[in-house]
């Protein structure tokens, strides 16, 4: 791999031609005259709603830009009279004859598809973006696809909506945990509005925290991750929330299974500011509470989970917007018995909240100022007579960031900025109490941080052929105190100790993370395309469960623990065929990872540094990915298919030899189907095959002193049952005769429409006597779901 000698010249190669364009710009502007921008927002006609991805096309000039994550769009053109058709997913496209002799100011205003009444499907999108993009392996979901996707219990769930794209595998049944072209569930960036979300499952992972109601957008980048987003070493998930329907006001719901929903949104001054508030809850415990006596020994036992979304928006001028947004969720565990006297209560969850800020310098360069705040918790108590104990976990997070969108020619965009984010983790914490005696043994080892960057990005269209977005980002992480770094001896006893105050700096890690994408034209319909990044990875989780679990703990690189390191290359052809009804592609990939940290061979949770029970090594994995993608007609989805290999190698682990990972998944395959009959049915299929997980299980079983003992094989050595699943569903939308304010819709679904007995887990169970030495010992499968239906009725007005 690249050493720092290597690394300081590819940042020569990639600053030299950013600058050279921003010069070039400049010098543009001194000699020539008769250039002039066109600039403006793309939005929602009905809802105000800013429409991020937008295509902005100058026809029979070859030239275009896409909207940014506001809206925003600028292009510089010579004068004269020119085409503009700007398009975005599921809506009509929309065109604009102008004469152009100065800076024009103009937004477009889209019509959705689904307010055209009309039998006639409407193309969603002019399909040809993912042949022109120099970007690779980027996939935009919009929120009409994902509803459209039947969903487990009836709960529409954006992250198992990505599982089915090629090259992510899913953490198991019913989970919407997630795994991205061999990375582990740590090394997927997940951003709601800017903000990292810590824990992304409610219920331990079978539902993600994200209400689809108050989405916009998602987009998942897999490969090729500009330089504008670091931290993690394998993908990103990128989810904006609705900004709020700045015309009128709307009220959105659902009812469902398990779960409600209900949204309100509006103008707080028409067309000025608006805002968005959403919420959702699950309500087992309430339905089932009517049905436990009192006098019973679990009366007051029970579960719920919950979500609020909320956010604003202020535009003071033409150039300046203000957007306030936060999420707060939390799941709530109760379990009482009264006839042993104990009682537990464990919440946990996650609290963000945004703060950002545009302002757009002129017509060119579009400016947004974030500041961010985050805060994941875990909590547990429990009591029995006088005896109570508690334990708490977490992480808290400050960020301010800017970013600078610069068009300084048609066909450059330029991207810079730069964050700084302070970190607190917080490990187990114990305390309790027995009668009088407090118990709060010295166990808070809080460790603090602070992680910066800085990038530059251009997207250069070189001509008809080329296209290339390169960038370069470097990145830093310090811990820093207050903190005790000890030093112990061979039985972990400590002999002596540093003491380091408020901010002083106690290990320093930082390096510079190439990202390049390029793609050249075969001719309209293809491209190849080819991709090359090194990614750095400063905090990090480690679980015994391989998903992510509310009692996992997130812990910083420290003096101790490395940066993960990563270079992933990856090279694909795309190809459209019948005037991009059908988009397809292959892509093949390689990623190589360093400093990966597993536990200890036998270890046991405490209250000790988790540092102390980590090991390190290395990884790598490889694969090729085919999707097959239908978005015109009546009949639309896609085929992914995914072939991969992923491997770790650790010194103190499996002898040293190398050994596949829990989540490598040898196929996967997802088969998505929906077909609009007419304007009242709409149905929905999705068949799903994966390679089973990859296990370690008991090889051997003999007696020492009385006591069967198990001898395990080496790590992941077998497997389970392959898993797949068939789920349906059908939309009932009524057309009533006379128009009436409250619309609505019924949504009926099967999960596991043939009640496949998927394995969840193994485990081993004895039968008969030791003292006869008539043993027998058998294995046994659990699984979780069995066919499961569900109907949810959805409403607005």
């Amino acid at each position: 791999m690249p050493n720092m000698k290597m690394l300081k010249f590819l940042f020569l190669i990639f600053l030299i031609p950013c600058l050279g364009t921003v010069i070039f710009a400049q010098k543009t502007g001194k000699e020539k005259t008769n250039r002039v921008v066109l600039n403006g927002y793309v939005k929602d006609s009905l809802s105000g709603e800013s429409l991020i991805g937008a295509s902005v096309v100058v026809n029979g000039a070859a030239k275009g830009v896409v909207s940014n994550l506001y809206g925003f769009y600028s292009i510089t053109l010579p004068e004269g009279d020119y085409t503009i058709t700007v398009s975005s997913v599921s809506y009509i496209n929309k065109s604009l004859n102008v004469h152009l002799e100065k800076d024009v100011s103009y937004n477009f205003n889209l019509v959705p598809q689904s307010f055209v009444l009309s039998d006639v499907v409407v193309v969603s999108k002019p399909r040809d973006h993912n042949v022109k993009d120099a970007q690779l392996g980027k996939i935009n979901l919009s929120m009409n696809t994902v509803k459209n996707i039947p969903a487990f219990m009836g709960e529409v769930d954006l992250l198992k909506a990505i599982q089915l794209l090629p090259g992510v595998s899913n953490a198991g049944e019913g989970n919407a945990g997630f795994y991205v072209r061999g990375g582990g569930p740590d090394q997927n960036l997940i951003l709601l509005d800017d903000a990292i979300v810590y824990n992304t499952g409610h219920l331990f992972g079978f539902f993600s925290v994200f209400n689809a109601d108050a989405i916009k957008n998602v987009s998942l980048i897999k490969g090729g991750m500009p330089a504008q987003y670091g931290g993690r070493l394998s993908s990103v998930i990128d989810v904006t929330m609705k900004d709020g329907n700045i015309n009128k006001m709307q009220i959105d719901g659902g009812i469902g299974l398990i779960a409600s929903r209900f949204s309100i949104q509006g103008p707080i001054k028409k067309e000025k500011s608006s805002f968005i508030f959403s919420a959702r809850r699950t309500y087992i415990d309430a339905l089932v509470k009517p049905f436990i006596k009192k006098s019973s020994s679990f009366y007051g036992s029970g579960y719920y989970f919950y979500d609020i979304n909320a956010k604003m928006n202020f535009r003071f001028s033409k150039k300046d917007r203000l957007y306030l947004s936060g999420y707060f969720g939390r799941d709530v565990f109760d379990y009482v018995n009264a006839k042993r006297s104990f009682d537990t209560n464990i919440p946990w969850g996650n609290a963000t909240a945004t703060v950002r800020w545009n302002h757009v310098f002129n017509k060119r360069i579009f400016a947004n100022t974030t500041l961010l705040y985050n805060d994941y918790k875990f909590k547990f108590s429990a009591r029995q007579d006088n005896f109570a104990i508690g334990l708490s976990s977490g992480i808290k997070d400050g960020t301010i960031k800017t970013d600078f969108d610069y068009y300084p020619l048609p066909n450059h965009k330029l991207k810079f900025g730069g964050l700084l984010t302070y970190h607190k983790f917080i490990p187990n914490v114990v305390s309790g109490y027995q009668d009088s005696i407090l118990f709060t043994p010295n166990n808070e080892g809080v460790k603090y941080a602070f992680e910066s960057a800085l990038y530059l990005q251009d997207d250069w269209k070189i001509n008809e052929n080329w296209r290339i977005n390169y960038g370069l980002r470097w990145s830093g992480f310090t811990q820093v105190g207050p903190f005790t770094k000890y030093i112990r001896d061979e039985d972990l006893n400590p002999i002596d100790s540093t003491v380091y105050k408020n901010f002083e700096p106690i290990k320093t890690y930082g390096g510079l993370e190439p990202r390049l994408s390029l793609r050249f034209s075969l001719n309209k319909t293809s491209s190849v395309k080819a991709s090359v990044t090194r990614n750095l990875q400063y905090i990090h989780l480690v679980s015994n469960a391989g998903t992510t679990l509310p009692t996992d703990l997130w812990v910083p690189s420290t003096y101790i623990v490395k940066p993960q390191k990563s270079w992933m290359y990856a090279a694909g052809f795309f190809k459209n065929f019948n005037n991009n009804e059908f988009e397809t592609s292959l892509e093949l990939y390689y990623k190589n990872m360093k400093n990966q940290i597993e536990y200890k061979e036998g270890y046991t949770p405490s209250l000790r540094d988790p540092e102390e029970e980590f090991v390190f090594g290395k990884g790598w994995s490889y694969g090729a990915e085919l999707l097959i993608n239908k978005v015109k007609g009546r009949l639309t989805g896609w085929i992914g298919y995914t072939l991969s290999w992923t491997w770790r190698k650790f010194a103190q682990l499996n002898d040293g030899l190398k050994y596949p990972t829990k989540y490598d998944r040898r196929h996967d395959l997802s088969i998505v189907a929906n077909y609009d009959l007419n304007r009242k049915w709409r149905f929905g299929a999705v068949f799903v095959y994966g390679t089973g997980n990859a296990i370690s299980l008991p090889e051997r079983f003999y007696f020492i002193n009385g006591v069967l003992t198990q001898e395990y094989s080496r790590l992941y050595q077998y497997r389970m049952k392959a898993y797949h699943r068939l789920d349906i569903s059908a939309t009932y939308t009524p057309m009533p005769k006379r128009k009436h304010r409250l619309k609505s819709y019924w949504v009926f679904s099967i999960y596991n429409m043939y009640s496949r007995l998927n394995p969840y887990f193994i485990y081993f169970d004895q039968e008969g006597d030791i003292a006869n030495g008539e043993i027998k010992v058998s294995t046994k499968q659990v699984s979780l779901f069995p066919i499961i239906p569900a109907v949810t009725w959805n409403f607005s007005f």
